[in-house]
């Protein structure tokens, strides 16, 4: 093989390989199932690369003397002329005008076919564009996407909520379906009922079937004392043994258990609690 040969060899295999790397990636960065939007500019992108390993290869084989690849260098040669459509160094007086500034002349050639090619790609891409976007609308607007991104992202919200992994004593409401509260029940019992009874009447604990407090009513307030505890009173942090879940279960079962009156209940403690109006723009609840 002639020694020659082997560097434009190497151009060729670095500059394909770069262009296979490159669209391996781009079809890499797509998630699940691409677009046909997405489709689209991948199969541009890679046109251009290729384009773009072709005119490399080109420079590496134009004027070569090699004989062991006569055809490659022959098929880009005429490629190359169809290209450019240059006019031979030797023919120039057939396109030099009359025209001289100052020694210097003009040649008057041809646009290269290529620069017209690319220009009636991108008025046909236009009228693509123009009739995806604005006229049957397969491919969503700018605005589109960012509707489809909030609808995505207000779902993955909903499934978070629903799962308790955004529930704090910020975000927490009241729950009132029969499971949630049946699933808190029996958390209170499990874990709660030996301080504080199994009706709720109050035991080494307080009472919490009455409206008085001592660390606050309302589902946000009852959330945080269950979850923080209050350890100089021997009451347990349950946020590192429950999950911010099964905190506003069993939460929400405590307030349900106002106005029970249990046998036996635990004289009040604490101050009246009662809930503020919806359109307070205090705290969920206000002292009396």
């Amino acid at each position: 093989m002639n020694k020659s040969f082997l560097p434009k060899g190497k151009i060729m295999l670095l500059t394909l390989s770069l262009v296979l790397l490159s669209s391996s990636m781009a079809f890499a960065q797509t998630e699940e199932a691409p677009d046909l939007g997405k489709v689209f500019h991948i199969g541009i992108f890679i046109f251009f690369a290729l384009v773009f390993f072709v005119l490399i290869t080109l420079i590496a084989y134009h004027n070569s003397e090699d004989n062991e690849v006569p055809s490659l260098i022959k098929a880009l040669s005429f490629l190359n002329s169809k290209l450019t459509n240059a006019t031979p160094i030797e023919n120039e007086e057939a396109v030099l005008l009359n025209h001289d500034y100052d020694g210097i002349k003009e040649l008057d050639n041809v646009l290269p076919p290529w620069w017209k090619y690319l220009f009636y790609v991108t008025i046909v891409w236009g009228g693509v564009y123009l009739f995806n976007y604005h006229v049957i609308n397969i491919w969503p607007l700018s605005d589109g996407e960012y509707q489809e991104e909030v609808k995505q992202a207000e779902a993955q919200k909903a499934i978070l909520l629903g799962s308790g992994a955004l529930v704090n004593e910020k975000t927490v409401t009241l729950l009132t379906d029969q499971a949630a509260i049946f699933s808190g029940g029996e958390i209170f019992k499990k874990n709660c009922a030996a301080c504080h009874g199994f009706k709720g009447e109050g035991l080494v604990g307080p009472n919490l079937t009455d409206n008085y407090w001592i660390h606050g009513g309302g589902i946000k307030n009852v959330f945080r004392t269950v979850s923080n505890g209050v350890p100089d009173k021997g009451m347990l942090t349950w946020k590192t043994q429950l999950k911010p879940k099964e905190i506003q279960e069993v939460a929400s079962y405590v307030i349900s258990l106002q106005g029970t009156n249990p046998p036996n209940a635990k004289p009040p403690q604490g101050t009246l609690w009662a809930e503020a109006p919806a359109d307070s723009t205090k705290k969920d609840s206000v002292k009396k």
